[in-house]
Protein backbone atom coordinates (compact mmCIF):
# COMPACT_ATOMS: atom_id res chain seq x y z
CA UNK A 1 0.00 0.00 0.00
CA UNK A 2 1.10 3.32 -0.90
CA UNK A 3 1.26 6.02 2.11
CA UNK A 4 1.41 9.46 -0.06
CA UNK A 5 1.16 12.72 2.58
CA UNK A 6 3.12 16.40 2.63
CA UNK A 7 5.21 17.93 5.31
CA UNK A 8 2.62 19.93 6.92
CA UNK A 9 2.67 23.01 9.13
CA UNK A 10 2.74 22.51 12.82
CA UNK A 11 1.61 26.09 13.46
CA UNK A 12 -0.05 26.53 16.94
CA UNK A 13 1.32 23.50 18.32
CA UNK A 14 2.76 19.60 16.84
CA UNK A 15 -0.62 18.69 17.79
CA UNK A 16 -2.01 20.27 14.58
CA UNK A 17 0.12 18.18 12.25
CA UNK A 18 -2.39 15.04 11.97
CA UNK A 19 -5.24 17.20 11.99
CA UNK A 20 -3.59 19.52 8.42
CA UNK A 21 -2.15 16.14 7.04
CA UNK A 22 -5.97 14.77 7.65
CA UNK A 23 -7.81 17.53 5.70
CA UNK A 24 -5.78 17.40 2.77
CA UNK A 25 -6.51 13.65 2.22
CA UNK A 26 -2.53 12.59 3.10
CA UNK A 27 -1.85 9.18 4.29
CA UNK A 28 1.28 9.97 5.88
CA UNK A 29 3.33 12.93 6.61
CA UNK A 30 6.22 15.36 7.72
CA UNK A 31 6.96 17.90 10.36
CA UNK A 32 8.77 20.15 12.00
CA UNK A 33 8.34 19.19 15.65
CA UNK A 34 9.82 22.64 16.85
CA UNK A 35 11.32 25.68 15.13
CA UNK A 36 12.68 25.11 11.91
CA UNK A 37 15.24 27.65 11.94
CA UNK A 38 16.85 27.82 15.11
CA UNK A 39 19.23 26.33 17.20
CA UNK A 40 16.75 25.54 20.13
CA UNK A 41 12.76 25.05 19.88
CA UNK A 42 10.43 25.73 23.03
CA UNK A 43 9.56 22.12 24.62
CA UNK A 44 6.68 20.14 23.66
CA UNK A 45 4.24 19.78 27.31
CA UNK A 46 3.08 16.69 28.14
CA UNK A 47 -0.36 17.84 27.15
CA UNK A 48 0.95 18.36 23.70
CA UNK A 49 2.34 15.45 23.01
CA UNK A 50 -0.88 13.86 24.36
CA UNK A 51 -2.69 15.22 21.77
CA UNK A 52 -0.30 14.99 18.91
CA UNK A 53 -1.14 10.97 19.96
CA UNK A 54 -4.71 11.37 20.24
CA UNK A 55 -4.99 12.58 17.41
CA UNK A 56 -2.39 10.22 15.07
CA UNK A 57 -4.77 7.33 16.69
CA UNK A 58 -7.62 8.84 15.19
CA UNK A 59 -7.01 9.61 11.72
CA UNK A 60 -4.65 6.72 11.57
CA UNK A 61 -1.03 7.88 11.40
CA UNK A 62 1.39 5.24 12.53
CA UNK A 63 4.83 6.02 13.49
CA UNK A 64 5.91 3.99 10.26
CA UNK A 65 4.33 6.60 7.98
CA UNK A 66 5.62 10.22 9.98
CA UNK A 67 8.68 11.64 8.84
CA UNK A 68 9.92 14.25 11.15
CA UNK A 69 12.48 16.68 9.94
CA UNK A 70 15.44 18.02 11.98
CA UNK A 71 16.18 21.80 11.52
CA UNK A 72 17.77 23.27 8.92
CA UNK A 73 20.65 24.91 10.80
CA UNK A 74 22.39 21.87 12.00
CA UNK A 75 25.22 20.20 10.19
CA UNK A 76 26.62 17.38 11.32
CA UNK A 77 29.74 17.10 9.77
CA UNK A 78 30.77 21.09 10.37
CA UNK A 79 34.65 22.10 10.31
CA UNK A 80 33.55 24.71 12.54
CA UNK A 81 34.04 22.37 16.38
CA UNK A 82 31.44 25.23 18.00
CA UNK A 83 29.11 24.87 15.59
CA UNK A 84 29.57 21.04 15.61
CA UNK A 85 28.62 20.99 19.00
CA UNK A 86 25.87 23.10 18.46
CA UNK A 87 24.15 20.78 15.43
CA UNK A 88 25.10 17.78 18.05
CA UNK A 89 23.39 19.21 20.37
CA UNK A 90 20.32 20.15 18.70
CA UNK A 91 20.25 16.96 16.49
CA UNK A 92 19.99 15.16 19.69
CA UNK A 93 17.20 17.67 20.91
CA UNK A 94 15.64 16.55 18.30
CA UNK A 95 15.48 12.72 18.73
CA UNK A 96 14.02 13.02 22.07
CA UNK A 97 11.04 15.39 20.36
CA UNK A 98 10.37 12.35 18.46
CA UNK A 99 10.85 9.85 21.39
CA UNK A 100 8.52 11.86 23.21
CA UNK A 101 5.70 12.23 20.51
CA UNK A 102 6.31 8.27 19.74
CA UNK A 103 7.82 8.68 16.61
CA UNK A 104 11.02 6.61 15.27
CA UNK A 105 12.40 8.45 12.59
CA UNK A 106 13.91 11.79 12.03
CA UNK A 107 15.04 12.67 8.44
CA UNK A 108 18.18 15.06 8.24
CA UNK A 109 20.46 16.33 5.68
CA UNK A 110 23.33 14.50 6.55
CA UNK A 111 26.25 18.05 6.28
CA UNK A 112 28.93 20.21 4.34
CA UNK A 113 32.40 20.44 4.27
CA UNK A 114 32.03 24.36 3.93
CA UNK A 115 35.47 24.08 1.79
CA UNK A 116 37.41 23.79 4.92
CA UNK A 117 38.02 19.94 5.31
CA UNK A 118 38.04 17.10 2.83
CA UNK A 119 35.05 15.25 1.76
CA UNK A 120 35.92 11.84 3.74
CA UNK A 121 36.74 13.89 6.98
CA UNK A 122 33.10 15.88 6.63
CA UNK A 123 31.46 12.54 6.47
CA UNK A 124 33.81 10.77 9.19
CA UNK A 125 32.25 13.87 11.46
CA UNK A 126 29.09 12.72 9.91
CA UNK A 127 28.80 9.43 11.45
CA UNK A 128 30.48 10.47 14.64
CA UNK A 129 27.23 12.70 14.87
CA UNK A 130 25.14 9.64 14.47
CA UNK A 131 27.00 7.62 16.52
CA UNK A 132 26.54 10.54 19.55
CA UNK A 133 22.75 10.94 18.46
CA UNK A 134 22.06 7.09 19.07
CA UNK A 135 24.00 6.71 22.14
CA UNK A 136 21.41 9.65 23.97
CA UNK A 137 18.44 8.26 22.82
CA UNK A 138 16.53 5.07 21.88
CA UNK A 139 13.85 3.70 19.29
CA UNK A 140 14.51 6.75 16.71
CA UNK A 141 16.14 5.88 13.06
CA UNK A 142 18.24 8.52 11.76
CA UNK A 143 17.25 9.13 8.46
CA UNK A 144 19.90 10.35 6.19
CA UNK A 145 18.05 12.68 3.06
CA UNK A 146 19.77 12.43 -0.28
CA UNK A 147 21.14 15.80 -1.51
CA UNK A 148 21.10 17.96 -4.71
CA UNK A 149 25.05 18.49 -3.85
CA UNK A 150 24.62 22.21 -4.11
CA UNK A 151 27.33 24.23 -2.62
CA UNK A 152 29.54 21.90 0.22
CA UNK A 153 26.52 19.85 0.63
CA UNK A 154 27.18 16.39 0.86
CA UNK A 155 24.88 13.46 0.44
CA UNK A 156 24.46 13.87 -3.42
CA UNK A 157 26.53 10.65 -4.19
CA UNK A 158 25.30 7.66 -3.17
CA UNK A 159 29.02 6.59 -1.48
CA UNK A 160 28.78 9.24 0.45
CA UNK A 161 25.70 8.13 2.32
CA UNK A 162 27.08 4.39 2.06
CA UNK A 163 30.28 6.18 3.95
CA UNK A 164 28.50 7.46 6.45
CA UNK A 165 26.22 4.11 7.04
CA UNK A 166 29.66 1.42 7.18
CA UNK A 167 30.40 4.16 10.29
CA UNK A 168 27.11 4.48 11.80
CA UNK A 169 27.69 1.17 14.94
CA UNK A 170 23.82 0.79 15.44
CA UNK A 171 22.94 0.13 11.36
CA UNK A 172 19.50 -0.91 12.73
CA UNK A 173 18.62 2.57 13.59
CA UNK A 174 19.70 4.29 9.87
CA UNK A 175 18.16 4.65 6.97
CA UNK A 176 17.76 6.85 3.63
CA UNK A 177 15.24 9.41 2.22
CA UNK A 178 15.79 9.31 -1.53
CA UNK A 179 14.76 13.21 -2.50
CA UNK A 180 13.57 12.89 -6.38
CA UNK A 181 14.32 16.56 -6.94
CA UNK A 182 17.70 16.23 -5.42
CA UNK A 183 18.76 13.10 -6.63
CA UNK A 184 17.93 13.94 -10.17
CA UNK A 185 19.70 17.50 -9.90
CA UNK A 186 22.85 15.27 -8.34
CA UNK A 187 22.90 13.35 -11.86
CA UNK A 188 21.17 10.24 -10.82
CA UNK A 189 18.39 10.32 -14.15
CA UNK A 190 15.46 8.67 -12.96
CA UNK A 191 13.21 10.53 -15.75
CA UNK A 192 14.32 7.84 -18.15
CA UNK A 193 13.10 4.18 -18.57
CA UNK A 194 16.74 2.86 -18.50
CA UNK A 195 18.26 5.55 -15.63
CA UNK A 196 15.22 4.68 -13.44
CA UNK A 197 16.09 1.17 -12.90
CA UNK A 198 19.84 1.65 -13.56
CA UNK A 199 19.53 4.36 -10.55
CA UNK A 200 17.71 1.91 -8.05
CA UNK A 201 20.29 -0.81 -8.67
CA UNK A 202 23.52 1.69 -7.88
CA UNK A 203 21.50 2.54 -4.45
CA UNK A 204 20.89 -1.56 -3.77
CA UNK A 205 24.50 -1.93 -4.71
CA UNK A 206 25.39 0.68 -3.09
CA UNK A 207 23.81 1.96 -0.39
CA UNK A 208 21.46 -1.52 0.25
CA UNK A 209 17.76 -1.39 -0.86
CA UNK A 210 16.85 -2.47 3.05
CA UNK A 211 18.14 1.18 4.10
CA UNK A 212 15.20 2.89 2.19
CA UNK A 213 13.01 4.36 5.12
CA UNK A 214 11.23 6.95 2.84
CA UNK A 215 10.69 8.99 -0.48
CA UNK A 216 10.17 12.86 -0.99
CA UNK A 217 8.42 13.38 -3.72
CA UNK A 218 8.83 16.53 -5.52
CA UNK A 219 9.55 17.52 -9.28
CA UNK A 220 12.51 19.04 -10.62
CA UNK A 221 12.92 22.87 -12.11
CA UNK A 222 16.54 22.17 -13.11
CA UNK A 223 17.81 19.64 -15.20
CA UNK A 224 19.52 16.79 -15.25
CA UNK A 225 22.95 16.90 -13.22
CA UNK A 226 22.22 20.54 -12.58
CA UNK A 227 23.69 20.23 -9.02
CA UNK A 228 20.72 22.89 -8.08
CA UNK A 229 18.09 22.39 -5.40
CA UNK A 230 14.33 23.76 -6.78
CA UNK A 231 11.36 22.02 -6.07
CA UNK A 232 8.71 22.13 -8.52
CA UNK A 233 4.97 21.16 -8.80
CA UNK A 234 4.27 17.52 -9.82
CA UNK A 235 4.02 17.27 -13.61
CA UNK A 236 5.26 20.98 -13.99
CA UNK A 237 9.36 20.10 -13.59
CA UNK A 238 11.90 18.06 -15.34
CA UNK A 239 10.74 14.83 -14.02
CA UNK A 240 7.64 15.15 -15.34
CA UNK A 241 4.01 13.54 -14.79
CA UNK A 242 5.48 9.91 -16.47
CA UNK A 243 8.21 9.14 -13.63
CA UNK A 244 5.35 9.95 -10.79
CA UNK A 245 3.34 7.41 -12.20
CA UNK A 246 6.08 4.73 -12.76
CA UNK A 247 7.22 5.57 -8.99
CA UNK A 248 3.40 5.10 -7.45
CA UNK A 249 3.26 1.82 -9.02
CA UNK A 250 6.53 0.49 -8.24
CA UNK A 251 5.91 -1.60 -5.09
CA UNK A 252 9.60 -1.37 -3.56
CA UNK A 253 8.28 1.74 -2.04
CA UNK A 254 4.97 0.12 -0.73
CA UNK A 255 4.41 0.70 3.09
CA UNK A 256 6.72 3.75 3.41
CA UNK A 257 6.20 7.58 3.81
CA UNK A 258 6.07 9.27 0.47
CA UNK A 259 6.02 13.12 1.25
CA UNK A 260 5.73 15.78 -0.89
CA UNK A 261 7.57 19.05 -0.40
CA UNK A 262 6.31 21.10 -3.68
CA UNK A 263 6.69 24.50 -3.49
CA UNK A 264 2.79 25.30 -3.40
CA UNK A 265 1.32 23.32 -0.84
CA UNK A 266 -2.05 24.54 -1.84
CA UNK A 267 -1.77 22.07 -4.16
CA UNK A 268 -0.75 19.43 -2.03
CA UNK A 269 -4.50 18.14 -1.58
CA UNK A 270 -5.01 17.81 -5.57
CA UNK A 271 -1.25 16.27 -6.08
CA UNK A 272 -1.99 13.71 -3.23
CA UNK A 273 -5.23 13.19 -4.83
CA UNK A 274 -3.92 12.71 -8.71
CA UNK A 275 -0.89 10.52 -7.30
CA UNK A 276 -3.62 8.04 -5.85
CA UNK A 277 -5.27 8.40 -9.04
CA UNK A 278 -2.81 6.82 -10.93
CA UNK A 279 -2.11 3.58 -8.84
CA UNK A 280 -3.16 1.26 -11.09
Amino acid sequence: MKYIGAHVSVSGGVANAPLNAHEIGARAFALFTGSSNRWTSKAISEKEAAAFKERCALYGYTSEVILPHDKFLINLGSPDDEKLALSRASFIDEMKRCEQLGLTMLNFHPGSHLNQCGIDECLDRIAESVNLALSETSGVTAVIETTAGQGSNLGHDFAHIAHIIDRVEDKTRVGVCLDTCHSYSAGYDLRSDEGYEATWRAFDDIIGGTYLKALHLNDDKRELGSRIDRHASIGEGTLGQEFFIRLVNDPRFDNMPLILETPDESLWAQEIAWLYGQIR
